[in-house]
């Protein structure tokens, strides 16, 4: 067996082969050369973008157009582009803005229409701001490496491959309205050891196409999924933000160039300093998210932690601070949109805890739902110009099944908009909140569809976006410090933009079982760098496969018996791993698999500080208890400190020996897990 061996030691033993890259992951030249050939070819002559235009294609168009064209410095790192086309019938202006980055071969762009003339524009329709197309000179097909979103699935993340044959195509598209509620908008197109890494940036609802032409050639096209729409004068859309990233080489490696750009662009950095790895705590298990909370009982179990030495960055305090009415809405949550700290329960308003916490270095997380408006709430009663939905009668008793039971705050009505931003930011200053976590409980497509004209059909949509990216900028602008935590359902709206202003505190509300979660960091890692869940379980297997960039604990403060002492080694064994899961390349070291009879692990390789882990799990089923698991990224030539955080006990061997023989893993335990952290020895 060339791929796999078995003896009798003990049981049996797994070898789980792959081929070791290079030490560390940089950009070659070959890779930045082919950035700046597509940036002269695309931003400087033919357009990355496509639309029709009353019935006529852009291609055709765009010719007769008056064409200007800039660039100019952004930074050290970043060079904008901005082509400019303008139809001097209608006075239509369709802009381009690229960036192209000096660090990176990756380019990206956004593509705006505005109205400069002194009528409704003719209709604009099927606006792609990508439209691309990629040829290979080989033999080997076009391979598109994809993934599922979080539906709420035990695969959530699951990465997936599509071959895409001659004169075939795949089309994919977010479902809902929110962006990555079935699959994700991030896409690996590979060919000969070629590649590219293709994501469009989009809160709403986008699709994507790939299609093959009888030779050699690939059409990606990707956009908003429905525009057909005029402009009235004055007017101006923006579309979705496109990023291509090239690589050549091998498609892991891509993708930790991938996760290293991310960092170094794209993650928040609150007060203008990069994300640490972070633990919060809260107590939502035990007083039904916030609904049975009160001042006393929040202070508490903020108070246990810190007794028990388990210290916290964050207090999580969720949905229910509000006055709550004990008569739910289709979704069972409590309803939203009366943002007022409910006085009965928090007498002292929510600041009480937050000074409470913050006095002991704990900062707090607060809840907030703000677009989803249910029945017998203050928006609902007061403002309902200011809804998205079916028309209803304002005072519709909230257990009345026969009609919707919540419609959307329009984000994209300039009065509401300026409401949310100043009332949300009131409670921010004066609940002394620290952490602004937002959650999303519906899909708003349809709500967003059934408002437009059929000369207008997605603009609700665009103007919906665009005021939710600017709450957002409104808020970070006037907190700096401020770092925003995204939810929608669990995980279902992180596209690129979004990902730009926060993070993903918790990727999934799936069950918080072992096996989903390990499926959950595997498959999300190739594309964020941070993310987080919760951690409820006792046992290390449980709890080692919750380990995230952000962990969450879940805890009942309230029982003394419990065997803290597991909770605090379980807390040391986590400070020790996150920072390589949030800062370090990512290496899957065992095939993807969503059955109870296998081993999964992955490694996490920081070179630049010859440091890293590894993370290793026997599933319930799985026969083997030995592995050897070859590891990748590391310097042939140095030697390792391996420890082994069961024992504690340390061996050494060089980087050459780990990436050609493997790490021997002995897990005797099943289900059972195995946790190592390495260095490079002095």
């Amino acid at each position: 067996m060339s791929q796999q061996r078995q003896r009798w030691t003990c049981g049996f033993t797994m070898v789980l082969a792959a081929c070791s890259l290079a030490y560390g992951v940089g950009v070659t030249p070959a890779e930045m050369a082919e950035a700046q050939r597509w940036v002269t070819a695309r931003f400087q002559q033919e357009p990355p973008f496509s639309f029709t235009y009353g019935g006529k294609s852009s291609a055709d168009l765009l010719g007769g157009w008056k064409v200007e064209r800039t660039s100019r410095e952004l930074d050290d790192a970043r060079t904008e582009y901005e082509s400019s086309y303008t139809d001097p019938a209608t006075g239509l202006v369709v802009r381009c803005v690229g960036i192209s980055y000096d660090d990176f071969p990756t380019v990206e762009w956004t593509v705006y229409l505005k109205n400069a003339g002194e009528s409704d524009t003719p209709i604009i329709a099927d606006i792609l701001p990508l439209d691309t197309k990629l040829e290979r000179t080989g033999d080997a097909e076009f391979t598109l490496h994809h993934a599922i979103g979080s539906p709420y699935s035990a695969i959530d993340y699951q990465p997936l491959t599509t071959v895409l044959a001659a004169k075939s195509e795949k089309r994919i598209a977010a479902a809902g309205g929110r962006p990555t509620n079935s699959d994700l908008p991030y896409f690996n197109i590979e060919w000969e050891h070629n590649g590219v890494i293709v994501v469009i940036g989009w809160p709403g609802q986008w699709s994507a196409r790939f299609v093959r032409d009888e030779a050699k050639g690939l059409r990606v096209l990707g956009g908003q999924e429905l525009t057909h729409l005029k402009l009235h004068p004055g007017e101006e859309i923006r579309t979705p933000l496109v990023v291509l990233q090239f690589w050549k080489g091998d498609r892991v490696r891509s993708q930790n160039i991938w996760r290293r750009w991310m960092r170094a662009h794209n993650l928040p950095r609150p007060g203008g300093k990069p994300l640490k790895a972070q633990t919060a705590a809260c107590s939502s298990h035990q007083f039904g998210e916030m609904i049975h909370a009160n001042e006393e009982n929040q202070k508490f179990f903020i108070d246990r932690y810190l007794e028990e030495g388990i210290p916290l960055d964050y207090w999580w305090m969720d949905a229910g601070w509000y006055p709550v009415d004990t008569r739910y809405n289709e979704w069972g949550w409590p309803n939203t949109g009366t943002w007022e700290v409910d006085r009965q329960r928090f007498p002292n308003g929510l600041r009480a805890i937050s000074d409470h916490g913050r006095a002991k270095g704990v900062r707090s997380i607060v809840w907030f739902e703000p677009e989803r408006v249910t029945p017998g709430t203050w928006l609902w009663t007061h403002r309902q110009h200011w809804l998205l939905g079916p028309k209803a009668d304002p005072n519709q008793d909230v257990a009345d099944r026969s009609k919707p039971a919540d419609k959307l705050l329009d984000l994209g009505n300039p009065e509401a908009l300026e409401w949310l931003i100043d009332h949300v930011d009131g409670l921010l200053v004066s609940e002394g909140i620290d952490l602004y976590r937002q959650d999303f409980n519906t899909d708003p497509l349809g709500r967003w569809r059934m408002s437009d004209a059929e000369d207008r059909q997605g603009m609700t949509e665009i103007r919906y976006v665009t005021g939710y990216l600017a709450y957002w900028d409104e808020l970070l602008r006037r907190h700096p410090g401020m770092l925003i935590d995204s939810c929608a359902s669990g995980g279902r709206r992180n596209d690129l933009e979004t990902l730009r202003r926060a993070v993903p505190l918790l990727r999934s509300d799936y069950l918080l079982e072992p096996v989903s979660q390990q499926n959950h960091t595997y498959g999300i890692s190739f594309w964020y760098p941070f993310y987080g869940t919760g951690m409820t379980r006792e046992g290390l297997y449980d709890s080692r496969s919750c380990f995230c960039p952000h962990m969450t604990c879940c805890y009942d403060m309230r029982d003394r018996s419990y065997d803290w002492d597991r909770a605090r080694r379980v807390v040391r064994e986590w400070r020790q791993v996150a920072p390589h899961m949030l800062n370090g390349d990512y290496y899957p070291l065992t095939p993807f698999s969503p059955a109870n009879d296998v081993w999964m692990a992955w490694q996490f390789d920081m070179p630049e500080t010859g440091e890293g882990s590894v993370q290793v799990f026997r599933r319930g089923a799985s026969v083997y208890r030995m592995a050897e698991l070859r590891l990748k990224g590391l310097d042939p030539e140095k030697k390792y400190t391996v420890t082994d955080l069961d024992t504690g006990k340390p061996s050494l061997a060089s980087g050459r020996i780990l990436m050609e023989e493997g790490l021997a893993v002995e897990i005797t335990a099943c289900p059972g897990s195995a946790l190592f952290t390495y260095r490079v020895a002095p």
